[in-house]
């Protein structure tokens, strides 16, 4: 299996419900030791924050073409403790609903992300966001430019 780095974060203006976006380094070394890198990066109106963690993390595995262990780094609690902390294994096991009852938000992209994972061994970490993290600053440039593209389209975004 190649072994793979991928980077994401996510960012809304006027979360929530307001323009978003995603970005996404990938990385990896081949067997003549070259480095290879891919930025991805996206953005919606409206959106919030977390759809855009959960989307910067999708975005990567989904442009992988073959299964691969991956090392996923990003700032988002939410996002690294649902699977560190095995919280959507109770999610599921508890038909999408949280310890406390409630339905879980985001079922869409959990869901399109556990289907982008299965091919793949993948291992989250956490990484404290505007910290200096190149990888973390890098995807964070990537996701707020695509969030302020967003803004761009719609400047009557204030009255939402």
């Amino acid at each position: 299996m190649q072994n793979v780095i991928i980077y994401s974060d996510g960012s809304a203006r006027g979360n929530p419900n307001g323009p978003g976006g995603y970005g996404t380094v990938i990385q990896y070394t081949d067997t003549a030791g070259t480095l290879h890198e891919k930025e991805l990066s996206g953005g919606f109106n409206p959106t919030t924050n977390n759809r855009m963690e959960l989307l910067g993390a999708i975005a990567g595995l989904e442009a992988l073409r073959f299964p691969c262990h991956v090392d996923l780094y990003s700032d988002s609690s939410y996002l690294v403790n649902a699977f560190n902390n095995h919280w959507i294994n109770g999610w599921m096991k508890n038909g999408w609903k949280t310890s406390s009852g409630q339905r879980v938000k985001n079922q869409d992209l959990w869901r399109r992300l556990l289907t982008a994972m299965g091919p793949h061994e993948v291992v989250f970490h956490w990484v404290k966001g505007h910290n200096g993290h190149e990888g973390n600053e890098r995807c964070d440039r990537l996701a707020t430019s695509a969030a302020d593209a967003q803004t761009q389209k719609n400047p009557n975004l204030e009255i939402l």
